[in-house]
């Protein structure tokens, strides 16, 4: 293994014992310090010095891979964040953030306060790279030189981090929002401390909505309808979607009414290129109802659907009846399984469980439910709202609407295309 090799070359340098240098350098390396940074905090741990990297060069950001070695470069700061971590049993504080110059912007993480401020101009000297969600990213600690440098740049991206929910990417670092919270729910998680009480929910602006998580309980998050401007926020992926997280760092304030937006209309195609989408609407047929739709039994413990009284979790168990669908949307640029919840099926099925289930036992078959509720909608335009998530399995859309079409799809067809053609 790359630490092994890594650990034996330092502990031969430093005289001390190798499998002590290899624990030192898995926890380092685990909370994302790169092994050039990590390498010289334990040389300087164990008395020896800071050698064994090659001087830095300079460059510029664009030029920045994670082949590049340490680097020196000179940059606007965009947004600094704060957050806390944990490694060796201590909790420690980074700052994040984006960097720009005229070439391009990178991300950073800072393991020491160099007094980073949004809109400084910075010359940062033995800055190492690592990989980061596939992008290279700078991190610097140390052994590295920070300072401010009267050198004007002319970038084009605005410094200080303020954003709509709309441009968030999973990785934003120090972004600042002005949103209503939408959806909020306390709930009960095992910390890194035991147990603890976090928020978890969906915030809007005009542009869209996302979920967000508040890792602690913060009172102006707490009510639904509240309108908030949230600064040092970051952003990471759930589900397929980015997601606002909410710290210890942050702030958090009243402010003035929040308008919300509603879902954004986009084709098949434009929401599963993209890798997901929250809050979005589709458009298209139902070209078929899925094996698995109708009655189905969930195991008591985890929820999952299980067969033949068998639950890949937890074995033979007791099902619990429930209701689903899932509807293959095709809206000519793609295709999506629409997934609906229990509350939804009985609308399209339109009976309750417990009529469906009444249904079976008349016909002495449970696909009985199945086959009514694709009489009812393969063939027909539906308008589905939820939130879009891609993995290995496909597109599947978690549906919140699902509603008939009140559009003219002649129109539609038109348009598509003429798109297509284009």
């Amino acid at each position: 293994m790359e630490i092994d090799r890594h650990a034996e070359e330092l502990a031969s340098d430093l005289g001390v014992d190798k499998e002590e240098v290899a624990e030192g350098l898995r926890n380092l390396v685990e909370y994302s310090v790169p092994m050039e940074e990590a390498k010289q905090s334990l040389r300087r741990k164990y008395g020896g010095d800071s050698g064994g990297s090659s001087a830095p060069t300079s460059a510029d950001l664009a030029e920045v891979t994670p082949d590049s070695g340490n680097v020196t470069v000179t940059a606007k700061v965009l947004t600094v964040g704060k957050r806390s971590i944990r490694y060796n049993g201590d909790d420690h504080v980074i700052f994040e953030g984006e960097l720009a110059d005229e070439s391009g912007k990178i991300s950073y993480t800072a393991w020491e306060d160099f007094g980073l401020e949004a809109g400084d101009v910075v010359r940062i000297g033995n800055a190492g790279v690592r990989e980061y969600e596939g992008r290279p990213e700078l991190n610097f600690g140390e052994s590295s030189t920070v300072s401010v440098v009267d050198e004007p740049l002319e970038i084009a991206y605005e410094a200080g981090g303020e954003a709509d929910l709309a441009d968030l990417e999973a990785g934003d670092r120090g972004v600042t929002l002005d949103v209503r919270v939408v959806e909020v729910e306390r709930k009960t998680i095992d910390g890194r401390d035991g147990e603890t009480e976090i928020l978890s929910g969906v915030l809007g602006d005009e542009t869209a909505r996302l979920p967000f998580t508040a890792w602690e309980v913060v009172p102006e998050l707490t009510e639904e309808g509240a309108s908030v401007h949230v600064e040092n926020a970051y952003v990471r992926e759930f589900r397929g979607v980015p997601s606002v997280n909410v710290s210890e760092f942050s702030v958090v304030t009243e402010r003035e009414p929040v308008e919300v937006g509603g879902p954004t209309r986009m084709t098949i195609r434009e929401a599963v290129s993209g890798g997901g989408a929250y809050d979005v609407e589709l458009v298209g047929n139902v070209i078929e109802v899925r094996d698995g739709s109708g009655l189905i039994e969930r195991c008591p413990e985890c929820g999952r659907v299980i067969q033949k009284g068998q639950c890949r979790t937890h074995g033979d168990v007791e099902g619990e009846d429930d209701m689903r669908v899932k509807a293959i949307l095709d809206d000519g640029t793609g295709t999506a399984t629409a997934i609906l919840d229990r509350e939804l099926t009985e609308a399209v099925y339109g009976g309750t469980l417990e009529d469906a289930l009444e249904a079976a036992r008349d016909a002495m078959n449970r696909e009985v439910v199945a086959d009514d509720i694709r009489e009812s909608v393969v063939g027909k335009e539906y308008a589905v709202r939820g939130h879009l998530s891609v993995d290995e399995y496909g597109a599947n859309l978690e549906t919140v609407r699902f509603r008939e079409s009140d559009g003219d799809p002649a129109e539609r067809a038109h348009d598509l295309l003429a798109e297509v053609s284009a």
